[in-house]
């Protein structure tokens, strides 16, 4: 116990001497929202993968695997070819110059500006400070988790550590603050999930013979028969994709890989990182190793959760979640069980900067929305704006701890974490991903047409969300207190729809909308303001 408490307390030095350093450093508002642009790109890069990978990663998709398999390897790699190469080669450059010719200091400022709009950039801020909570409680839940499992202490106990000390440097040290930490939660996360993939192989006799263990594994009749319920869903073992079209399938597909997949394009905490560095270079030098960095946490934490069932299954005879006692719990157990005592140290220490570097952008963004883009631009009140957007910071914590908390209510066999993360960039992409590839690519696009684009996307996924699809509507319980069912489709001819995730049907909905309304509405735009939006920027498509 001694060398956990040490490990941890030169941890939390180390984090509050950086938070610390950012404080010093921040003088204006613009280093307190992007770190003056003159952030380092080896520490944009290792800040981005930081932000992009959190506990709901590690401990929530881990778990997910462990109970679903080794298809969420499909959502590997479209964190590294849509979250990394499209990002930083399609979005990325554009949106740092887009926001420096407009000084854009936002994701929902940059929207806003480019569509001289403040109901754009209000509406996009009032979707993050009021849905963001959700990510984020599922990214403190994840932690806290962990915790709890690790120290057998209360729940309540271990969610009020993490989010105290989480909220202590991400209020002192604005961006800069955040992005150094981030930077060194980045190199701490990296280095333990190295040394977990390399132990967890060895310990199960090496690669090929761990996943011929876990392939086996789903022919035992015992595991048949803890897997009936499973198999009926979809389940084909933890080495093979559920039957294509069953629900399970769908889960996994549609919710899990696309959901997060597809939205983190329009993640606002990773948009307004391209707008802290000076050029171009420093975004071309963060894709490789950002692609390595995204490999290793999502491919570790995926394969160790999914290879868990083995070991746990020949200690208790059950698979992971039940030995665990639920799927959220499926790594902490799992690394308290089977791995080294001291690694359990940095492996809380990997959890403890993987949540806090995403959680001090959350709560960063959440008070920026209010702060900077609600009070200072739309309200156009100059005063005291910093000091809102430390207010709404810790309204934010408060929204963020309290939804952490009811998630203990729920199943513990659902994955809460993966869901609700899922349920926030789903939305995301529904909401804002239309808006933000017509911000950058087309010039004759009306506000008008974008405006429309946001909310029908909006609509769609919150109506989707709470009353269609029953993984989501059936937690929530609204549906169910104003029809007297878990989703308004079920026992119907359109019953299917139920297990369809909302970006299946909200981003093509916001697309088609957008499309049709710049077809309709043809404003001539400001040709100075446009030429000052792509001033730099290269050959624009009209």
């Amino acid at each position: 116990m001694e060398y956990i408490i040490i490990t941890v307390l030169v941890y939390l030095f180390v984090i509050a001497y950086l938070g610390y350093l950012g404080f010093k450093q921040t003088k204006t508002a613009g280093d307190y929202l992007l770190g003056g642009r003159q952030i380092h790109p080896a520490v944009m890069a290792l800040s981005y993968g930081a932000t992009f990978i959190s506990t709901s990663a590690i401990v929530g998709f881990g778990g997910a695997a462990g109970a679903l398999g080794m298809g969420l390897i499909w959502l590997t790699f479209l964190n590294i070819f849509v979250g990394i190469f499209i990002a930083f080669v399609l979005f990325g450059k554009r949106t740092r110059k887009m926001g420096h010719n407009l000084d854009a200091h936002t994701f929902p400022e940059l929207l806003g500006t480019r569509f001289q709009s403040k109901f754009i950039q209000a509406f996009s801020a009032l979707v993050i400070f009021l849905f963001m909570p959700v990510y984020a409680a599922a990214v403190v839940k994840g932690g806290a988790d962990f915790i709890q499992s690790y120290f057998n202490i209360p729940f309540e106990v271990s969610l009020l550590f993490f989010v105290v000390i989480v909220s202590i440097y991400v209020w002192m040290g604005g961006m800069k603050g955040v992005m150094y930490t981030d930077a060194f939660q980045g190199l701490v996360m990296f280095l333990g999930m190295v040394f977990l993939i390399f132990y967890v192989y060895n310990y199960m006799g090496g690669i090929q013979t761990a996943h011929e263990r876990l392939t086996a594994l789903f022919l035992e009749p015992a595991v048949q028969e803890q897997t009936a319920a499973l198999a009926q869903g979809g389940f084909r073992g933890w080495t093979s994709m559920p039957a294509t079209g069953s629900p399970i399938w769908w889960n996994l597909v549609s919710t899990i890989i696309m959901g997060v997949g597809i939205g983190v394009l329009a993640q606002p905490q990773l948009a307004v990182r391209f707008m802290t560095v000076r050029s171009n270079r420093e975004l071309n030098r963060a894709v490789v190793s950002g692609g390595i960095f995204i490999f290793m946490m999502t491919g570790v934490a995926f394969t160790v959760g999914a290879l868990s069932n083995v070991l746990f299954f020949e200690d208790t005879g059950l698979i992971a979640a039940a030995a665990a006692g639920g799927t959220d719990k499926i790594i902490p157990v799992f690394i308290r069980n089977y791995l080294p005592d001291w690694y359990g140290a940095i492996f809380m220490v990997t959890l403890l900067a993987a949540a806090m570097s995403t959680l001090s952008s959350q709560f960063h963004t959440i008070g920026t929305a209010a702060g900077r883009d609600i009070y200072e631009k739309t309200m156009e009140r100059s005063s005291n704006s910093i000091i809102v957007i430390k207010v709404a910071i810790f309204a934010g914590i408060l929204i963020t701890t309290m939804l952490a908390w009811l998630s203990k209510y729920l199943d513990t066999s659902m994955a809460i974490i993966a869901t609700g993360t899922a349920l926030f960039f789903g939305l995301c992409a529904a909401t804002f991903l239309p808006a933000y590839v017509s911000a950058l690519y087309v010039k004759s696009i009306s506000g008008g047409a974008v405006k429309a684009g946001m909310v029908s996307g909006f609509v769609t996924a919150v109506v989707w969300i709470f009353f269609v699809h029953e993984k989501e509507s059936a937690s929530l319980q609204l549906c169910m207190a104003l029809t007297g069912k878990t989703s308004i489709v079920k026992d119907t001819s359109l019953a299917y729809f139920a297990m369809v995730d909302p970006i299946f049907i909200a981003l093509p909905v916001s697309i088609l909308v957008t499309v049709i309304a710049a077809r309709l509405v043809r404003i001539q735009p400001d040709e100075s303001h446009i030429s000052r939006c792509f001033s730099g920027i290269g050959k624009i498509a009209r």
